[in-house]
């Protein structure tokens, strides 16, 4: 095959350099590929090991077999591959194999290059094909293209996991009513580098360490986050105490990995326990609601110590012991039919109270499907049977609850929810030991917190009674 003119070669080049683009957007390593014959583009390819778990998909790899699909045939006789990284020796063998008449590339790989670089695969005499190899071309842009991206994740504190996305930032600008600062962290050994999004709002750490005054510790469910709790918190602030509030992973402000799998109820656990210790929480009042309580009610089994009282609104302990409340099952078979469904739309549809734009605030996570993985995983892992995952920790918090629970304890009951609702509360109630009778909102759905502001300041009342009894 006659060597392209050098216009084309960087005519093509560009092509591959765009799916590199594209690649780094996804989180890949931004190498990209495309494989052309007879001067036309006939298969493209980028990095994607990440997004496939194949750890064969490099841009190279992918485009080689788009092309053979394309062409009927593994033999790609007469084709060029432009590729904006030097290959390895996987694909520089995978090539060897397609009988590609040329590959050009761009940036060298002094680490792992397989066309010069650390070894030179298409030089060797011996192979009964040989490629020609054009080296350098568009080089510059390929190399700062991979110089950028890396620089990225050495100089950000919490550098997006490949494996994961993240919400802009000005997908939560102006917000309404909810003016507090994000705080983050990352290094928490369960989470792995993902960064998880928390509100810490109320005295300062070193004040907190003296006199320790109360602790909010707030815990949304799905599809929610900790937009939910703001019509409480500022109660929970005029009191004096210190109120967190995290985004659980998937969810709010915090990365959402790209698969389902990722989630699991004994992981979710784990990056709680986890941030209870790391922020040191104290003379806790647990906050809970839906996924909030699933997770939260097992907490204190680890260091009760921790734990003042209880604040719990419609939710359950999963133990696999009982059949699921019909209302559930109805919500996990809408969520299995209909995985893209507006969140803002359920909001408003169990809140009429609630304006447009706070409605709207509940979407603001989610912008698109990749985006939503939680939302799509929590429903099926609610514990049904007695060996599912979370079930047997649910039994220990049951017992906890019923018989070790030294704390204080306050019910709040929306009884217009069909999910979580009145019935399954009232069963909730008689395994919390010491639990008066609930308050009864009888306006409020599943979402009780949108009501909040009363049960707020009932709360506030409640347990400033119990510490001055």
């Amino acid at each position: 095959m006659p060597d392209m003119p050098a216009n084309d070669d960087a005519r093509f080049m560009r092509l591959a350099l765009a799916e590199a683009r594209a690649a780094a957007a996804a989180g890949e390593v931004p190498v990209g590929a495309v494989l052309v014959k007879d001067g036309l583009v006939i298969a493209t390819g980028r990095n994607a090991p990440i997004d496939r778990h194949d750890p064969t998909a490099h841009a190279e790899v992918v485009a080689l077999r788009a092309a053979a699909q394309v062409l009927g045939n593994y033999r790609l006789d007469g084709c060029s591959l432009y590729v904006t990284l030097e290959p390895c020796a996987m694909c520089s063998g995978a090539m060897l194999h397609a009988r590609l008449a040329r590959v050009v590339y761009a940036a060298p790989d002094p680490r792992t290059g397989a066309a010069g670089s650390v070894i030179d695969l298409f030089q060797h005499a011996q192979l009964n094909h040989q490629t020609t190899v054009t080296g350098g071309v568009l080089a510059e842009e390929g190399a700062e293209l991979l110089r950028g991206f890396f620089k990225e994740r050495r100089m950000n504190p919490h550098p997006l996991r490949e494996d994961a996305v993240r919400t802009p930032d000005a997908a939560f600008d102006g917000l309404p009513g909810y003016p507090w600062a994000p705080h983050y962290l990352s290094d928490l050994p369960a989470l792995d580098g993902l960064r998880m999004h928390y509100l810490d709002e109320g005295p300062p750490l070193r004040q907190a360490q003296g006199d320790r005054p109360l602790t909010w510790f707030c815990l949304h469910g799905n599809p929610a986050w900790s937009y939910l709790y703001r019509k409480m918190i500022p109660v929970f602030l005029a009191s004096g105490a210190r109120v967190v509030a995290p985004d659980l992973i998937g969810f709010g402000r915090s990365d959402k990995p790209k698969k389902e799998g990722a989630h699991s109820f004994t992981w979710h656990r784990q990056v709680l326990l986890e941030f209870v210790e790391r922020l040191d929480l104290r003379n806790v009042v647990l906050v809970v609601q839906d996924w909030g309580g699933l997770l939260g009610l097992t907490l204190p089994l680890a260091t009760p110590g921790r734990y003042r009282g209880l604040l719990v609104m419609n939710t359950t302990l999963a133990t696999g012991e009982a059949a699921l409340s019909p209302g559930f099952v109805a919500w996990r078979t809408m969520c299995a039919q209909n995985p893209e469904f507006d969140v803002a739309r359920l909001f408003a549809r169990g809140n009429p109270q609630m304006n447009a734009q706070e409605c709207a605030a509940y979407n603001a996570p989610f912008p698109d499907r990749g985006h939503r993985a939680a939302l799509r995983a929590f429903p099926p892992m609610v514990p049904e049977h007695a060996d599912d995952d979370g079930a047997a920790v649910s039994r220990q918090a049951r017992d906890f609850w019923a018989t070790q629970w030294q704390g204080q304890s306050l019910m709040a009951i929306g009884q217009q929810d069909p999910v979580l609702g009145e019935p399954v509360m009232r069963a909730l109630r008689a395994s919390i030991r010491g639990c008066p009778e609930p308050m009864l909102l009888p306006q409020a759905g599943h979402f009780v917190q949108e009501h909040g502001a009363a049960i707020a300041e009932s709360a506030v009342r409640h347990f400033a009674d119990a510490a001055s009894g």
